[in-house]
């Protein structure tokens, strides 16, 4: 017999057993907690049921009728059509489930049954018909509001409310409320025991919102709450005090008034004895790179280190290049993959400044005096990889770069413990790119338009989503469009190809290439989305665009449109679902990152969004931080509103729940 706890395995539960906890836990479902917070989706209220002759087309509608004929079309192909005719006393109506003749066998002449679906005109018969989306067979003693669960395959919905019930009644006073009542009190907050319970078993529809709210406040809350501990830890820590030469090195152009404003955010944190911790955020081409050759410089001038690590070896080559160019007289290292093992540590301890690869966190290597560590494209590297490297110095000052625009209800969420700059100022001399949706009957008027911009000294990108020609997806392969290109297409040019399967040096040897202008056509991957700089390519062409993700979209945009002459990004696409027109409209419409990057965030959810998934998200029972933001700003405010002896009181559930995302 096992000891009532929260944290009892679900299949010790009575009615559930090791098969329908495999199930359950394909849900997100281990523990009695887990299903406790486990709440329905949506509810089904049959207190306001519509009879058969009442039905008219609409997206969801539930009645309760009698099962009068019964039949399965197609019965042996694979796209089998249940037919059920339904009648009450007003009239009659088809109920139609797709792929799921296995039904036949349940249903009897007679049955009472709850359906829920879409109602709809069919185009054969012009009759009404309901879609099925959930039924229920009728046994007297259904609920008056029925909650619909998530579901998984094998998993029924009576059955997880039977389930829930059982649980609900036996556990749910073990579930205690931690929120101070202070803030409970100040956010009018109903009790957590009635919200869960009512959430799980509603009487009634009108306060399902506020129960709701209530979980995804605790959610937020806690999380925040932690977010603040972390700052807070970071604060107290001793830091480097460094002093400030507000000359600085000399520049050949003038920081726009966005540089300045950051830079003075930056020197203003480096100058105060505890460690910085900021997140600089600006669209592709706002310069961030070189107001991190300037943090760099203050780092360096007081005799310190400086580490920069960069997602790609392509990417910190360019780095290495371009503040190699500002920082003269310092030392400058590269560290990759491919850099000679036993040069490594010798040169680095040697080293002002080491621009790096993943390679810079490898236990081997050490630093004399990090004092600045600097991180690009940083939502590309996990917490623990970030840390690591901080650990390499003693509390060394963190500078974080982002040319992905973060929405703010993601950067609360995943950043909210860091100090966040904006860079939203581009270079003077900057000309917008013009984007141009290309359908195939376009495409050859594209390429003559390309043509000539080549003949005029101009260079192109084409980005192509795979490598090499795949069986299944009919898309244009990297390798195939190059040779398309060169021997059908622009013959009078020199076409080149780079992908991330090349090594290093042969990566490099072709960037050269086609930055020394001896290459016209560049057909590449997505391993350009990043940090790639050639003022003089001025056209970009994205094959099956509906494939990439908003924000990659734009990011590849933003490989061109450097120079002062005007440039083009033609999308190649056949738009056929509403998620892929709505990309390519949200391209066409705009060149803000941050208005790019909210479609695209709202479109793809969190846990997708511009590889964030590689950080991780905080495993919240019920909050959505694209849904529920205005919560969030709501829950941030109030954890950050605590007395000092109400946080004490609050740490241990913060660890508990969210420990392992803060690093606790």
């Amino acid at each position: 017999m096992h000891k009532k706890a929260l944290d009892t395995p679900i299949q010790y539960i009575k009615g559930v057993g090791p098969k329908l906890a495999m199930l359950f836990a394909k849900l997100g479902v281990r523990t009695v907690e887990n299903l406790i917070y486990f709440l329905p989706r949506d509810y089904e209220d049959r207190t306001r049921m519509k009879t058969i002759s009442q039905l008219v087309p609409s997206p969801l509608e539930t009645i309760k009728a009698k099962i009068d004929n019964v039949s399965v079309s197609n019965a042996r192909m694979r796209n089998a059509v249940l037919k059920v005719r339904l009648i009450d006393q007003t009239g009659r109506i088809e109920a139609v489930w797709f792929n799921q003749k296995y039904l036949l066998r349940m249903f009897r002449l007679g049955m009472d049954l709850f359906v829920t679906g879409r109602v709809e005109i069919n185009s054969f018969s012009g009759n009404l018909q309901i879609s099925v989306r959930s039924f229920e067979i009728d046994t007297g003693s259904n609920p008056p509001i029925v909650p619909v669960y998530p579901l998984t395959e094998g998993l029924f919905p009576k059955k997880i409310r039977a389930i829930s019930e059982l649980v609900v009644q036996d556990y749910l006073d073990l579930v205690v409320d931690l929120v101070p009542k202070s803030v409970k009190d100040k956010y009018k907050l109903c009790d957590l025991k009635t919200a869960l319970s009512s959430l799980h078993f509603p009487k009634e529809m009108k306060n399902i919102q506020k129960y709701q709210y209530r979980l995804i406040f605790d959610d937020f809350f806690f999380f925040q709450l932690g977010l603040g501990l972390r700052r807070e830890k970071v604060k107290v820590e001793k830091g480097i005090g460094f002093e400030i030469n507000r000359r600085g090195f000399h520049l050949p152009f003038e920081l726009t008034n966005a540089q300045k404003r950051v830079l003075d955010e930056i020197r203003n944190d480096m100058k105060m004895p505890v460690p910085m911790s900021r997140l600089i955020q600006g669209d592709v081409g706002s310069g961030k790179t070189i107001v991190a050759a300037l943090a760099a410089e203050i780092a360096i001038s007081n005799g310190y280190q400086v580490a920069l690590m960069a997602p790609t070896e392509i990417l910190a080559n360019q780095h290495f290049l371009k503040i190699a160019t500002y920082l003269k007289g310092c030392k400058i290292k590269l560290l990759t993959g491919t850099t000679q093992r036993k040069k490594k540590t010798a040169e680095l301890l040697d080293a002002d400044l080491i621009v790096g690869t993943h390679a810079l966190i490898e236990d081997k290597i050490s630093f004399k005096k990090l004092g600045l560590v600097i991180i690009d494209e940083q939502h590309r590297f996990g917490v623990l990889q970030r840390a690591k490297l901080g650990k390499k110095g003693t509390n060394p000052d963190l500078l974080f770069l982002t040319a992905t625009p973060i929405p703010r209800s993601l950067a609360l969420t995943l950043y909210g413990d860091l100090d966040r700059s904006i860079i939203d100022e581009l270079p003077p001399g900057r000309t917008p790119v013009k984007t141009h949706y290309v359908t195939n009957k376009k495409r050859k008027g594209a390429y003559e338009f390309i043509r000539k911009e080549v003949q005029a000294g101009r260079q192109v990108f084409v980005v192509c989503p795979l490598v090499q020609e795949s069986e299944k997806l009919d898309l244009k392969a990297a390798t195939d469009e190059a040779n398309n290109l060169q021997n059908f297409v622009f013959t009078e040019f020199k076409v080149g190809l780079l992908h991330g399967r090349m090594k290093g040096e042969e990566k490099d040897q072709i960037m050269q290439a086609f930055k020394n202008k001896e290459i016209n056509i560049l057909v590449s991957t997505t391993v350009i989305e990043v940090g790639i700089d050639i003022p003089n390519a001025t056209i970009m062409v994205i094959e099956h665009a509906e494939r990439f993700g908003l924000s990659q979209l734009h990011q590849l945009r933003g490989r061109i449109g450097r120079g002062s002459s005007q440039s083009y990004c033609f999308l190649f696409s056949i738009a056929k679902t509403q998620d892929s027109r709505t990309r390519i409209k949200a391209m066409l419409d705009s060149t803000d990152g941050f208005y790019i990057a909210e479609v695209d965030l709202k479109l793809r959810g969190p846990g997708d969004f511009c590889g964030i998934r590689q950080s991780g998200l905080p495993d919240f029972h019920v909050a959505d931080i694209v849904r529920d933001e205005e919560i969030l700003r709501v829950a941030r405010k109030a954890a950050f509103e605590l007395e000092k002896e109400e946080i004490d009181a609050l740490k241990n559930e913060v660890k508990r729940r969210y420990g392992k995302f803060l690093g606790y």
